[in-house]
């Protein structure tokens, strides 16, 4: 199975549209994860529409119309793993501590907010996964996304796609 995972998308404030190396990838993946701050309906209706299953939350830049539409906080059981999605994680320094004690029950965490692409695993066994953003990368270098596979219960082939500056 083949996921693919993003955040922070903030269209159209940050860029017009999603980068074309992304949407690429739309009929390659089994699953989409978006941790959230949309902006516009338009963005979420394009993942409906072009993902065989979107898990997907809103976050503190998403208006009443995404949040009538989308969960503060998402779940899904895919392929033997548990997975939990949420914007906001607070600050870097405890996140794994912090998160492991508020999600007990799962394997992965995708969360975003940060813009800042994170992977670390919690002394439980709760990997924490923030694929920065595709659209505003703030103070990093590149605008990014993460794919992986899940294959018997196991994530792997985890790649961070950096993507080319926007002209």
């Amino acid at each position: 199975m083949r996921l693919l995972l993003m955040s922070d998308t903030h269209l159209p404030v940050r860029a017009k549209r999603l980068p074309a190396p992304l949407l690429d990838e739309l009929p390659r993946v089994d699953v989409v994860f978006h941790a959230g701050d949309w902006v516009d309906t338009a963005t979420l209706d394009l993942l409906e529409s072009r993902s065989r299953r979107l898990v997907a939350v809103y976050g503190n830049n998403d208006g009443p119309e995404l949040r009538a539409r989308l969960p503060e906080i998402a779940y899904a059981e895919l392929g033997g793993l548990r997975f939990g999605v949420v914007h906001e994680t607070g600050p870097a320094r405890g996140r794994e501590a912090r998160c492991a004690a508020r999600f007990p029950g799962l394997d992965v965490l995708v969360f975003g907010h940060s813009h800042i692409p994170w992977d670390s695993t919690a002394a439980t066994g709760l990997r924490l996964l923030n694929p920065g953003s595709p659209t505003d990368r703030r103070r990093q270098p590149h605008h990014t996304y993460l794919t992986g596979t899940l294959t018997d219960g196991r994530l792997g082939d985890l790649e961070l796609h950096r993507l080319p500056p926007r002209r």
